[in-house]
């Protein structure tokens, strides 16, 4: 098994503990923002855990990478054309659209990158 990217070891071991027999971890990155508190991609599928319900309630989303239609990078420019410390992904799931954001635009793209290898 190759290194699992991470941010946070909490988050990892949430991820661990919900696999699947043969499923393995590519990476689990923190978020920011309103709602979501992490995303994590397996080999399989991709894991959201949303921290937007009352009652300090939360859910955990399971998605097969087969129902993604679209996946976009929603990156802020500055008027100079510098990219800020953050970007957001745009997961397209049926009518739903999922949204994470996350500290350096680098994870933006790694997660679309991941998510477009294994949807196609």
């Amino acid at each position: 098994m190759t290194d699992v990217v991470y941010d946070n070891k909490g988050q990892l071991e949430q991820i661990q503990d919900g696999l699947l027999e043969g499923e393995q971890i590519i990476a689990v990155y923190d978020a920011i923002g309103a709602g979501t508190g992490f995303i994590g991609l397996t080999n399989r599928r991709i894991i959201i855990q949303d921290q937007s319900y009352v009652g300090k309630r939360f859910a955990i989303t399971s998605i097969p990478y087969s129902k993604v239609s679209s996946v976009s990078v929603v990156s802020n420019k500055s008027w100079a054309g510098q990219f800020f410390s953050s970007g957001t992904i745009a997961i397209a799931v049926g009518t739903h659209t999922y949204e994470v954001e996350f500290r350096g635009s680098e994870k933006t793209h790694h997660v679309h990158n991941v998510i477009l290898s294994f949807a196609s």
